[in-house]
Order: C-alpha cells, then sequence, then structure tokens
C-alpha cells in the first residue's frame, strides 16, 4: 500500500534533509518538498504576491498522482493548524494509501537556534527569504509560537509519532525515522 508520510516540526530541524534521504533510499517515493515546488512558482520573492494558493494546488496534485500510482509520497512540512494535516490525510485515504504522521523536535530554545543557524550558513535565496518573513513577524517570539502550536498538534493527534532531532545527528535522527515508519 502506498503511504504518505507528512514529515512535520518546526522550521530549520531538518525536515528537508531527511525527506530526501528517506526518497534516496526508497526509490519510487517523491520527496515532495513544497518549499521547492515553491521556488518554482514565479513572484515567490515578493512579499506582496501570495503563491501560496498556487503552490498548494501543485502540491495536491503531485501528491494525489504519486499515491494514485501506487507510490510512496514524503512531504517535508511544518503545519500547525490541524485542517491542514487533516486534508493531507483525506488525500492520502481518497487515494487508497496509508497516512504517516512524524515530528520532528528539538527543544523550543534549540529550535529556534537552529532556525537562526540555517540562515547565518546559508546563502540559499529560500532559506534567506524565509528567515526575513519570520523576522518581520516576530523572529524568535514567532518561532516559539509555532513551536507550541506545534506540540499541541501533537497533543490532539495521537497517532502522530515524535522523532527526536538532534542538531548534526543525520544518520541517527534518519535511523529513528525510518523505525517510525515502521510501526
Amino acid at each position: 500500500m502506498a503511504r504518505l508520510v507528512h514529515l512535520n516540526g518546526p522550521p530549520g530541524i531538518g525536515k528537508s534533509t531527511l525527506s530526501a534521504l528517506l526518497a534516496d533510499r526508497e526509490p519510487g517515493t517523491l520527496n515532495l518538498d513544497v518549499d521547492l515546488v515553491h521556488r518554482l512558482v514565479g513572484g515567490w520573492r515578493d512579499e506582496e504576491t501570495d503563491t501560496w494558493p498556487a503552490v498548494w494546488s501543485l502540491v495536491r496534485a503531485m501528491a494525489a498522482t504519486h499515491l494514485g500510482g501506487g507510490h510512496d509520497v514524503v512531504l517535508p512540512q511544518y503545519h500547525a493548524r490541524l485542517h491542514e494535516i487533516a486534508a493531507f490525510e483525506d488525500l492520502a485515504r481518497e487515494h487508497g494509501a496509508d497516512f504517516r504522521e512524524v515530528v520532528l523536535l528539538d527543544g523550543r530554545e534549540a529550535s529556534a537556534e537552529r532556525f537562526d543557524r540555517r540562515a547565518r550558513d546559508s546563502d540559499d535565496p529560500w532559506i534567506l527569504h524565509h528567515h526575513r518573513l519570520v523576522t518581520a513577524r516576530g523572529g524568535p517570539a514567532a518561532l516559539g509560537t509555532m513551536y507550541d502550536d506545534l506540540v499541541e498538534v501533537v497533543r490532539l493527534r495521537p497517532d502522530a509519532v515524535v522523532v527526536p532531532s538532534v542538531p548534526g545527528a543525520v544518520s541517527e535522527t534518519y535511523a529513528l525515522l525510518v523505525d517510525a515508519l515502521r510501526r
């Protein structure tokens, strides 16, 4: 049975890195990295242009097509609204696929530091753009709220599996992810 793996977690926690590894090591798996899809839609750098509706349409269509073909999809994306997660769970079920929810977590302050460190160490336009947006919305306070909202989602969704994410421990975290997906 195909599965849609929602790899959730705060920004900068390692979702994209782990989803790329999962897709590389499980042939046929679509690494549906929303950040990469977003860069395909013109205007994403313009803070006045709302490109999200087009992005989500594309993401849903890509997931549906791949799941409908009997293939796995891994979706590395922060979601802290129950209806957003439920929409992907419904999409999986509509296509006869299993829905798996894994949340990568580090401590609250450590997560914010990882997000800042990623921007300091990067020249990637998307990462820098995203960092500017979060900074404009309150920086550490906004990240703290995002973290708290995510922890609440974990509380409300008992089937979500929490995987600890330690900075620099990619292999170890990947092993924990694979183990969580076997359950």
